[in-house]
């Protein structure tokens, strides 16, 4: 139920709308290619054999990947959660 100018359903449009940007994000994410690296592109150490076998491509330890995820992806994009008033100051 939309309240004021917004048309019946406009809410659940927008609900619809961020899961469908999200999932389109998801699934722009490269993922790796080619042949394993046998050391970690970063820190150099060896790859175990079971990591390259079990993700085609991967150029990073385990320890270095963690690293990677650990750190804070920024991501730009419409705010659709903003309220009216927030949008007006």
């Amino acid at each position: 139920m939309a309240g004021g100018w917004a048309r019946d359903g406009a809410v659940n449009e927008q609900i619809d709308a961020s899961i469908e940007d999200e999932l389109k994000r998801l699934q722009a994410r490269r993922a790796p290619q080619g042949e394993s690296a046998e050391f970690c592109v970063e820190c150099d150490e060896p790859i175990p054999e079971a990591r390259r076998n079990a993700i085609p491509g991967v150029k990073l330890c385990i320890d270095c990947q963690k690293a990677r995820d650990a750190r804070p992806q920024l991501r730009g994009g419409i705010n659709r959660r903003g309220s009216k008033d927030s949008q007006l100051k």
